[in-house]
């Protein structure tokens, strides 16, 4: 069978088939085989093909990897592990955005802690005006996964309380070209901080705040899936958010 998939990602990408065979030196008729008989290419060629067609291996062959490569492969996204938000180094937080270079995304309710940070608030705004794209999600006040939440917390009424302070602290950033913020009305479970290709994804426990739960420190690997499933996540709740207006 024909690798639409393969087909289509060089369409979009807007390149030949000669294009990528000269990018990954492989004779064209090669390519060709791939796209029209849909053989599979050595997993060398695989990552090549995905990287200069900025697609996920897995998507343009989902049957070339064994269960257990694809889980070594996601596996090697994880950087490291903290107990406790509250035991991730300020610094970890400040190289995580510093490294940003098209995309900076905060999905949380409040996040108070990070709006609070007046560094940080210095560094997304020093990287809005180099060009990348602040994106900060907070969640509805007034909405009942607000109040649900600051139930399961213990907080009650605070957490909408958070989420208002936290749109006080951001209205400076509001101002700039390239930041926008906008409110959700969705069932979290998990915070995501991300910078390009790197994320903080801060897991959601009942009855316990977001400062006392575990962290994953993620880097994107080519083949792997895990900040990519985040990433769709972030993008999924952005989708159907509400504008902040400035």
């Amino acid at each position: 069978m024909a690798n639409e998939r393969l087909r289509a990602a060089l369409l979009e990408r807007g390149a030949t088939v000669a294009e990528l065979a000269e990018t990954i030196q492989v004779d064209a008729k090669t390519v060709e085989r791939w796209i029209t008989q849909g053989r599979t290419p050595y997993r060398k060629h695989r990552f090549a093909v995905a990287s200069f067609l900025g697609a996920e291996e897995t998507y343009l062959w989902p049957d070339a990897l064994t269960p257990q490569q694809a889980a070594a492969v996601s596996e090697s996204e994880i950087v490291t592990i903290y107990p406790h938000r509250w035991a991730v180094p300020r610094d970890a937080w400040g190289r995580l955005f510093l490294g940003a270079q098209r995309e900076i995304g905060v999905l949380v309710y409040s996040g108070t802690f990070l709006a609070q940070d007046t560094g940080i608030m210095r560094l997304f705004a020093e990287k809005a005006k180099a060009g990348a794209r602040v994106r900060i999600l907070l969640g509805d006040p007034d909405s009942p996964e607000v109040a649900r939440r600051g139930a399961d917390e213990g907080i009650g009424d605070g957490m909408a309380a958070q989420v208002r302070l936290s749109l006080v602290l951001y209205q400076p950033l509001r101002r700039l070209e390239g930041v926008e913020v906008r409110l959700h009305r969705t069932i979290l479970y998990n915070s995501v901080y991300r910078a390009d290709d790197q994320l903080l994804a801060n897991m959601h426990v009942y009855g316990t705040p977001a400062a006392d739960a575990p962290v994953m420190h993620l880097r994107k690997v080519l083949g792997g899936g895990m900040v990519s499933t985040y990433v769709d996540s972030f993008e999924a709740v952005w989708a159907n958010a509400t504008p902040v207006e400035s």
